[in-house]
């Protein structure tokens, strides 16, 4: 079993990553396995540029490989307010608040479409090699929260295909069409060839 350090305190996002490496024999450890982590700031002007920062200052730190990953949700109705700002736009709010605060201002408006991106990027300090790799899903903000299988945006991001928003699908479903799972998918060719 090989084991690679993903650069994230995220339980949800080591989830995926673990579940989706499963079968090729990979296990990912988050940040909670190295106490002393830098905390690295999120200055980039790109998921790609976040990712990367991440992943680099980790490796630079423990001298092994790092794989980050940086998303976040595009929302129409609400351009340059979110993309490479949405975790940093929740702050210490409670996710259930700001998908309040969004659906409270899309209120009436037919504008509803949006996206999730996800970059990840990795980082060997001894060969130098930067990879990254991007995936994208797209969606519409629903009018209302629903579900509680997911986490950050899902109980609005509604999937008009399943009827259902991120969070109310079952993980081997989200694990298909997820920006994450198709930007994973993308680091599993470049792992496991």
């Amino acid at each position: 079993m090989k084991e690679l350090i993903l650069a994230s305190r995220n339980i949800g996002k080591l989830r995926e990553f673990n579940h989706a490496f499963k079968s090729a024999g990979i296990v990912f450890t988050g940040l909670e396995s190295i106490p002393d982590a830098p905390e690295v700031e999120e200055t980039g002007e790109t998921y790609a540029d976040n990712a990367m920062l991440k992943a680099k200052a980790i490796a630079i730190h423990i001298g092994k490989p790092v794989v980050a990953e940086d998303s976040g949700i595009e929302i129409d109705a609400m351009p340059g307010e979110l993309g490479v700002y949405s975790a940093r736009h929740a702050g210490d709010r409670p996710y259930s608040e700001v998908n309040a605060d969004i659906l409270e201002k899309l209120k009436g408006d037919n504008n509803r479409g949006c996206r999730y991106r996800c970059s990840i990027a990795m980082y060997d300090p001894d060969t130098k090699q930067e990879r990254t790799v991007e995936g994208t899903c797209t969606g519409v903000i629903h009018d209302r929260q629903e579900g509680d299988d997911g986490f950050g945006y899902d109980p609005i991001f509604y999937i008009p295909e399943y009827g259902k928003t991120m969070a109310q699908l079952p993980l081997s479903i989200k694990n298909r069409i997820s920006h994450r799972a198709r930007a994973i998918e993308k680091l599993k060719e470049i792992l496991c060839g």
